[in-house]
């Protein structure tokens, strides 16, 4: 569908939009901030299914806020600087420091913006922790699904006059001046006919290049032969065409994997199982490691085990904590989970080895009840022991989406090789280097919409504060 023409700028360059921005994902954030600002916006999207088909619509819609106001009426303390602590620690101090400040510092009042003034109805998640949050500091929609909140995003950038959308088109390249600044956006429609749009900025918002396998098996090969659960157009564009035009890359091996990905249903389990004392069996029955370091690493793991698949071992206690969560949901009514009333009949079901299931599952008893005081495998948190009937769930390792891109600044400005920033050419999301580290080992929850609609909001802010000073440079 072509949702509208480009709009025509009312300073700057004669004709020009304000902000092309490339990808309707989390890069509608960037869309809705310059609108306010009375900037005009262009958003392009290859992707006729992009309100389903995107990271962003695939996503738990959990939004980091490090002292956001929902965290103090819920008498939780929390600051920039100790989310900060957090990622250096689940990065191992290789996440780039400035950006995971920058980001930090504003994560709080971007779900605040999003509420007051996107009207996007968040909650604070407080049922159970995410793995490397210190605090309570996830924030989401009703369903804890992407789609929701993609759909509202969407919703208020059709009622906005300042924002035209053109779909399904791809951004196949920028334009630029003589003094190096952004010019144009080139557009390409599905019948490889092009077209060059005056700009005054773009923002890459394409995602990450998780779609292309020949970039993945070169970049992230212990996850190349896994699943690949992400938009279908995330295939670098945007990494393309800021190299092409001299930006530096950077963080090029991180990811983001899931180990909780339904074998039978493709869709997603989610990893609050784990976080209310499921387990992760492999296909004999047996635990392999600490669950709880997180779901993007242990992809990775359950990727190393005989048939790269293994079991979620839960409980009803379990099953019901986990229905807040569309995913799990459509998990469950995709009939992926078997149910036995004892460990020999969830064996059969299963294919397990009845005697290493047992003690997987009797193991997980004894610790959560303080029978036992200390797992193999150094995991810590129980939460309860899981009773019968027993419920089980056969899971496969997947890529979500990629880490590594083009290097920005704390204004998601494009970087080049000289560390000097590209004038008018943004990146957000995928499409830039993250804070992340290096490897699947520094995803934290919300690594992923943080930088997307963060740095999106970012550059957008920036925009609009620079057409502010020209306009008054121009008055005076």
């Amino acid at each position: 569908m072509t949702d509208g023409a480009p709009a025509n700028a009312e300073s700057g360059q004669e004709g020009a939009v304000d902000l092309v921005v490339a990808g309707a994902g989390g890069g509608l954030t960037a869309a809705l901030r310059a609108a306010q600002a009375g900037l005009s916006v262009l958003v392009v999207d290859p992707d006729e299914q992009f309100l389903r088909g995107n990271n962003t619509s695939m996503s738990t819609a959990m939004i980091p806020g490090a002292g956001s106001r929902w965290q103090r009426e819920a008498g939780i303390e929390d600051s920039p600087a100790r989310f900060v602590a957090d990622i250096t620690a689940k990065t191992h101090g290789t996440a780039d420091p400035a950006l995971a400040a920058a980001l930090a510092r504003i994560s709080a009042p971007l779900v605040e913006w999003l509420a007051d003034d996107a009207g996007l109805p968040l909650k604070l998640v407080t049922d159970f922790g995410y793995p490397g949050h210190s605090a309570h500091r996830l924030h989401t929609v009703e369903g804890r699904h992407g789609s929701t909140l993609l759909r509202h995003l969407y919703d208020r950038v059709r009622s906005s006059p300042h924002v035209d959308l053109l779909v399904p088109a791809r951004l196949a390249d920028v334009e630029r001046g003589g003094d190096g600044e952004v010019t144009a956006a080139i557009v390409q429609y599905p019948s490889g006919h092009r077209e060059t749009i005056p700009a005054r900025a773009v923002l890459l918002a394409t995602n990450g290049y998780g779609a292309d396998r020949d970039l993945v098996a070169r970049h992230l090969p212990d996850i190349a032969q896994a699943d690949y659960h992400g938009g279908q157009f995330s295939r670098g564009d945007g990494l393309r065409i800021g190299l092409r035009h001299g930006a530096r890359a950077a963080y090029l091996d991180a990811y983001q994997g899931h180990a909780a990905l339904a074998r039978r249903s493709r869709t997603l389990v989610g990893w609050a199982t784990i976080m209310h004392g499921a387990v992760m069996v492999d296909r004999d029955g047996r635990r392999f490691g600490d669950e709880t370091t997180g779901y993007s690493e242990y992809a990775a793991a359950l990727a190393a085990r005989p048939g790269a698949r293994g079991w979620i071992v839960l409980d009803q206690r379990v099953h019901d904590l986990c229905l807040p969560f569309t995913d799990f949901r459509q998990t469950v009514d995709a009939g992926a989970l078997v149910w036995a009333d004892d460990l020999d009949g969830l064996a059969q079901r299963t294919g397990c080895q009845a005697t290493a299931l047992k003690e997987s599952v009797t193991g997980q008893a004894a610790l959560a009840t303080g029978a036992a005081q200390h797992d193999r495998y150094g995991r810590t948190f129980f939460e309860e022991p899981l009773r019968p009937p027993y419920a089980a769930v056969e899971v496969i390792p997947a890529l979500f989406h990629t880490q590594g891109g083009l290097v920005v600044d704390e204004d998601a400005r494009v970087l080049a090789e000289d560390g000097s920033p590209i004038p008018g050419l943004f990146a957000s999301g995928g499409a830039a280097h993250g804070i992340s580290g290096h490897g699947a080992d520094g995803y934290l929850a919300g690594n992923g919409l943080l930088p997307a609609l963060g740095l999106a909001w970012q550059a957008a802010t920036a925009l609009a504060h620079t057409h502010a000073h020209e306009e008054r440079h121009e008055h005076t």
